[in-house]
């Protein structure tokens, strides 16, 4: 099954609002062996939706649309859907209790301007949304399948989950696409690109890799192709065997694994705690940490010492450490990491300090550098990096790599 997605809406075009939907729908379609030909990102014009939608069902078995299914003037999706169908509005009361449901809980009434979400092309099965007004759309002509979703992120996700996905699944024939990515840190693209070469050439012939970066993390995606998916897998966890043989200490995890996950599971499998410091990522560690359900249950908490006043008064950094080195240095981070895990009883902690940008830096600490200290009940560990000039890349990259530290220290207590 090959297939296109829509996405619809002017917010997208002028660069308003990203496109998570696009990439999201994508990446799971191709997980149930559904290949995406295209992504269109269009207008809310009627003209601009049927034009494409005439062009999407021409080339792919799926069309798959999201955005303009609100309740506003605005949201013109499904009354053009009617037009390409050459259908009209009904009322379907199924999608109306629905509707009357969501505002019970919510304890608000159901104005006519929500009613009128219950009202749907008559030739589409509806597809119930249980997190919002607007129902899906699943049409069935010629032997393709069109399928119109919310653009609300949280609705839409939802309902390709269940039972969108379960839904195209069972329709689906023919060959099957199976994935597995490698996470990897501590090694630049270039860098894992020379190391794994000859790795590389000597893939089996159904797999394909892919090189996929971002700040401080670089995946490595295989995918393999055939008529069975046991074997396709079998295949794919061999190549992985004989990569981590060359590149073992560099690999963190699988697929959508995040290196915040990792060290939570390492903390509460031996059921210790963490606490953090930080200066230049301003608590942006603690945020990665905290997105992780049941953190509260190792993690103890943090100081943003921002200033150096909070660096000695709060963190105890003693004030000759910070004349003489300054506060993007070996020895402070090393006394960040260590006061901060006895201030807090705690059994790990990691600081980080330097110089995120654009501005700040210094022949000596030019913008980018950063300190990372990790401290478990054993020992401190501190390690140099030197990120580049973007900001946010460098808060990103600093965050990860002192996660990653943090994986590394836990690993060798016993």
């Amino acid at each position: 099954m090959k297939a296109i997605i829509i996405n619809i809406g002017d917010e997208l075009l002028i660069g308003q609002v990203t496109n998570f939907n696009a990439s999201w729908m994508a990446e799971q379609l191709n997980t149930i062996g559904i290949e995406v030909l295209r992504i269109n990102v269009i207008s809310d014009t009627e003209d601009e939706i049927i034009s494409s939608l005439k062009q999407s069902v021409t080339l792919a078995d799926l069309v798959i649309l999201t955005g303009g299914l609100g309740p506003t003037n605005d949201d013109i999706t499904k009354k053009t859907l009617c037009r390409f169908f050459k259908t009209s509005l009904i009322f379907d009361t199924a999608t109306y209790k629905d509707i009357v449901d969501l505002f019970v809980r919510r304890g608000l009434p159901v104005t006519e301007i929500n009613k009128k979400q219950a009202e749907i092309p008559a030739c589409c099965i509806p597809v119930r949304n249980l997190q919002g007004t607007a129902p899906g759309l699943w049409f069935e002509n010629k032997g393709k399948i069109v399928i119109a979703t919310p653009g609300v992120p949280f609705e839409m996700k939802a309902m390709m989950t269940d039972p969108i996905l379960s839904l195209l699944k069972e329709k689906m024939t023919g060959d099957v696409i199976v994935h597995k990515t490698v996470l990897t840190q501590g090694i630049g693209e270039s860098f894992l690109a020379d190391k794994i070469a000859l790795w590389e050439n000597s893939l089996h012939q159904s797999v394909r890799l892919a090189y996929l970066p971002s700040p401080g993390i670089v995946r490595l995606r295989l995918t393999a192709r055939g008529s069975d998916s046991k074997s396709l897998e079998k295949i794919i966890d061999n190549e992985i065997l004989k990569l981590y043989s060359i590149i073992g200490e560099n690999i963190y995890g699988y697929d959508t694994e995040t290196l915040e996950l990792i060290v939570g599971k390492l903390l509460e499998q031996k059921n210790k705690t963490l606490a953090t410091a930080e200066s230049c990522t301003g608590g942006y560690i603690a945020h990665c940490i905290t997105k992780v359900p049941g953190s509260s249950s190792y993690y103890k908490g943090s100081v943003i010492a921002y200033s150096n006043k909070i660096k000695e008064g709060i963190l105890g950094v003693k004030s000759e450490t910070l004349g003489r080195h300054g506060a993007v240095s070996e020895e402070t981070v090393k006394e960040m990491a260590v006061n901060v895990k006895e201030k807090f009883h705690a059994d790990f902690s990691i600081a980080v300090s330097g110089v995120a940008g654009p501005d700040g830096g210094t022949p000596e600490k030019p913008v980018g550098t950063v300190w990372i200290a990790a401290a478990s009940p054993c020992e401190v560990v501190a390690q140099k990096f030197s990120f580049g000039t973007n900001r946010s890349v460098n808060i990103e990259r600093a965050a990860v790599n002192a996660l990653n530290m943090l994986r590394k220290i836990i690993l060798k207590y016993s």
